[in-house]
C-alpha cells in the first residue's frame, strides 16, 4: 500500500487525538487498570499537548497517511536531556533523541504504515534533530512491538519504570546506536 509520511501540522492535530486514544490503549500491559489508561490519555495526549509538540523546535511530529490521504499514525520525537536517572544511566547523559510515540491504527497494521513512519522517524532523528542515536522505552509485555524494534536495529539496554495515569509499569529501553 502507498503510504504518505510528513510533518504534523495544527491542522492534524484532531486526527492525532484520535489515534492517540485508540492506540495508546492497546501498547498497555493486560492487566493495566482500563481507568489508569484513559487518564493517560486524556492528560498525556489531549490536543494541547500535540499542537505543542507540532510547533516545538525541540521536537518532531510526524503523520502516516494511507491512501485516501487518512491518518493512519504518528511518531513524536524528543530531543532534550534525559530526565529519569535510570535512563541517563542506560544511554548517556547529555542531549538525546528520544522516538517517544509510534503508534499506527490496528487496521493499518501489515500495510507497511508503520515500517514507513519508522523509516521516517528514524532519518528526521538524525537530519534534523542530529541525532547520533536513538532511545525508546516500550512495555515489557508487549512482544509484538519489541520485535517491530527489534527488526529496525533497536537492541534492548535495560529496563525503567513507567508511570500511566498513576500507575507503575516495567519497560525495557532501547537504543538504536549510529550505523
Amino acid at each position: 500500500m502507498n503510504h504518505r509520511t510528513r510533518p504534523a501540522t495544527a491542522d492534524d492535530v484532531p486526527d492525532l487525538v484520535r489515534v492517540a486514544a485508540l492506540t495508546f490503549p492497546l501498547a498497555c500491559p493486560p492487566g493495566a487498570d482500563p481507568a489508569a489508561v484513559a487518564e493517560h490519555v486524556r492528560t498525556q495526549l489531549g490536543a494541547d499537548r500535540f499542537a505543542a509538540w507540532a510547533s516545538s523546535p525541540d521536537h518532531a511530529l510526524l503523520v502516516v497517511e494511507d491512501a485516501d490521504r487518512r491518518t493512519v499514525g504518528y511518531a513524536l520525537l524528543a530531543r532534550g536531556p534525559v530526565d529519569d536517572p535510570e535512563v541517563a544511566a542506560l544511554v548517556g547523559l547529555g542531549t538525546r533523541v528520544e522516538l517517544s510515540k509510534i503508534y499506527v491504527d490496528p487496521a493499518a497494521q501489515g500495510t507497511g504504515a508503520a515500517g514507513a513512519l519508522m523509516r521516517e522517524a528514524l532519518g528526521v532523528a538524525r537530519e534534523r534533530l542530529g541525532a547520533r542515536d536513538v532511545w525508546l522505552g516500550t512495555n515489557g509485555e508487549n512482544a509484538r512491538a519489541q520485535a517491530f524494534y527489534r527488526k529496525h536495529g533497536f537492541a534492548t539496554v535495560g529496563s525503567r519504570r513507567y508511570v500511566v495515569g498513576g500507575e507503575t509499569h516495567d519497560d525495557v529501553v532501547m537504543v538504536l546506536a549510529e550505523r
